[in-house]
Parts: C-alpha cells; sequence; structure tokens
C-alpha cells in the first residue's frame, strides 16, 4: 500500500496488522484503552462459570478455551485464576489457546497455547471480546444524489474523499442491513466481520461461541457511522498510520445471521448478571459481623456496577450461539 488514496479497509488492514501495525507494539492493547477484562477480574469470572456451564452441557471433563483477539493474554490468566479459585467445575481439564497476531509475551502461563488462527474441531467456549470492532471495513457515504460512494482516506493524515460507487456484495450488504437514506449519511460495511465471524465459529466442533462488542442493530443504526481511535487512554481523529487503534462498533444483528439461526442477542447487563455478576450492595449489618468481608464486598459490587452500567460496558452487545456436535444433527455450512 503507498501513502495515496485507498479504501479504509486496506488502509486499516495495514494500520492495525501490518509489520509495523499498531497491534504489534509492544504495550499491547491494554496501554491504550480499558476492556471489561481489564476493569476487573469479575468478568473473567463470569467467562469461567460460562466455559464451566460449557461443558456440562457437552457432558465432558475436557473442553477448550479459545480467545479471539487475546491481547497480552489477560482474559486467559484470569480464567484459568479463577478456575482455580472458585472451582466452578471440579475436575475439569482445559485447553487455553490465545489467537493474536503479536509474539507470545514473556512471563504468561505455560499452559496458554499461543496461536495465529483458532484451532479447529475442538469442543469447548470461543471466546471474542473486542475482537470484531478491529476487523477492518470498507466505509460507504451517500453522495449528494443520495448514491452510496466508497470512502478513500489518505494514510499520512487521515484525509477524506469519495470513491466509486458501492457495487456487488457490499452493496447487498449495505441494502440489507444498512441502508443510507441521505446524502451524507455513512457506514461501516460489515460484511468482513459476518465473514470473521462465521469462519471462527466454524472452527468450533461443538461448544458456544460468544462475541462481545461495541454494538447496534437495523432499526437503530448511527447515522454518520462511529469510527474512532484510540491512543493512550483517549478517543483521537482515526488516522490510519499505525499511531492509533481503529475501531468501529459492530452490527452484530448481520454478524448473527451470517451463522444462520439459533443466536442469541442480549447486552452485557443481562449476560452477566445471568453469570452471577450482581451490582448489588452487601447488606450494612454485614460491616459490624464481618468488616473485611463488607469491605471486599463492597469493592466487588462496585466493580460489577461498572460493568453492567448503563450507558457504559453493561450496554456492550453479547452474541452467543451455540454449536451441536455432530452427534446432535449438526451440519457444518
Amino acid at each position: 500500500m503507498t501513502y495515496d488514496w485507498c479504501r479504509w479497509r486496506e488502509a486499516s488492514e495495514t494500520a492495525l496488522y501490518g509489520e509495523a501495525g499498531f497491534y504489534r507494539r509492544p504495550e499491547g492493547p491494554a496501554g491504550h484503552f480499558r476492556t471489561s477484562v481489564h476493569a476487573s477480574p469479575l468478568f473473567a469470572g463470569a467467562v469461567a462459570r460460562l466455559l464451566a456451564q460449557t461443558a456440562r452441557e457437552l457432558d465432558t471433563d475436557s473442553v477448550a478455551l479459545v480467545d479471539m483477539g487475546a491481547g497480552r493474554g489477560e482474559l486467559l490468566t484470569g480464567v484459568l485464576a479463577a478456575l482455580r479459585e472458585e472451582d466452578p467445575a471440579p475436575g475439569l481439564t482445559v485447553r487455553a489457546c490465545a489467537v493474536e497476531i503479536a509474539p507470545r509475551p514473556p512471563g504468561l502461563d505455560p499452559a496458554v497455547e499461543w496461536l495465529s488462527e483458532p484451532p479447529r474441531g475442538v469442543r469447548g467456549l470461543l471466546f471474542a471480546n473486542e475482537w470484531l470492532d478491529n476487523v477492518p471495513t470498507d466505509i460507504a457515504e451517500a453522495d449528494a444524489d443520495g448514491v452510496p460512494r466508497y470512502v478513500l482516506v489518505r494514510t499520512a493524515d487521515g484525509a477524506e474523499r469519495l470513491g466509486d460507487p458501492v457495487t456487488g456484495e457490499d452493496a447487498r450488504w449495505l441494502s440489507r442491513w444498512w441502508p443510507l437514506n441521505r446524502p451524507g449519511e455513512r457506514a461501516e460495511i460489515g460484511r468482513p466481520r459476518d465473514e470473521a465471524w462465521a469462519s471462527a465459529v466454524s472452527t468450533l466442533a461443538a461448544g458456544t461461541a460468544v462475541a462481545v462488542d461495541y454494538a447496534h442493530v437495523r432499526d437503530a443504526r448511527p447515522p454518520f457511522g462511529t469510527l474512532t481511535g484510540f491512543r493512550d487512554g483517549r478517543e483521537v481523529a482515526p488516522v490510519p498510520d499505525g499511531s492509533c487503534d481503529l475501531t468501529s462498533h459492530v452490527a452484530l444483528d448481520a454478524c448473527a445471521a451470517a451463522v444462520g439461526g439459533g443466536a442469541e442477542l442480549t447486552d452485557q447487563r443481562t449476560a452477566l448478571r445471568e453469570l452471577g455478576v450482581s451490582g448489588e450492595r452487601p447488606p450494612l449489618a454485614r460491616a459490624s459481623a464481618d468488616p473485611a468481608g463488607y469491605v471486599r464486598a463492597l469493592a466487588s459490587a462496585g466493580e460489577a456496577a461498572e460493568l453492567t452500567a448503563r450507558g457504559g460496558l453493561g450496554d456492550f452487545g453479547w452474541l452467543r450461539r451455540r454449536v451441536p456436535g455432530r452427534e446432535e444433527g449438526y451440519c457444518p455450512a
């Protein structure tokens, strides 16, 4: 790719994942933004309970946990710790797989496999926390005549201009999932995310796949898209030069359709409460009976409240897709 004009998908691919891309930097994503994984160990504990639940559904004591876009292995480290401390499934053997393009970080638990692609044919839980929002997409904008055109970007400074009309599969995706009705409206063309999610789900022989992300649905698409950048903990202009994260919210309803029927779409608030994460404060009477326990419970309630907060992490979308085994009549697409 040159530093001339190109479409956003090409520019983002290089800026995020190229040889000098943002996601290859040594500090990792945690050096620039905070996800649910970093907000509280309660999130990893919830994933551990979901893994145990998956094992029970599969009637097995040996499962895989595949973390898509694993960062520096923080989620897997937390889940393995939660399994040791909480023991939600006694005797459970876990194959922990981190899927990430960056090199394996020093000091990571040797039990964690570090992979560039998800393993195929495993039984267990595939978990993608804030992965799909970093799958690059092209951007479309309706011109003065209302015709959707690809947005071109200059990689050096993020300047934009309109290119050719959107055609083919991208045009069909827009028509179905994010129609542009007025001049100036924009959309992130989520077809590559649909394909990435379907590909990830197809690696499971049986189990459950979960995607967690900033999300919107067809009836509530933002009229001008959501593309933005993050660097050093602050939102910045999205310039595809490798200096910042490039992210946009995910059309999770389209991703759900890409893997066929049976997908469940909910919010993080609901999903975590079902997995035992509650922001309820401990009873005040406990403060005198067990002061140390009360302080710990109060801190835990505060962390849970952040994970489930309206207008914050609690509004994240959770897309859950159960993959029945072949013995249950499953036939991969």
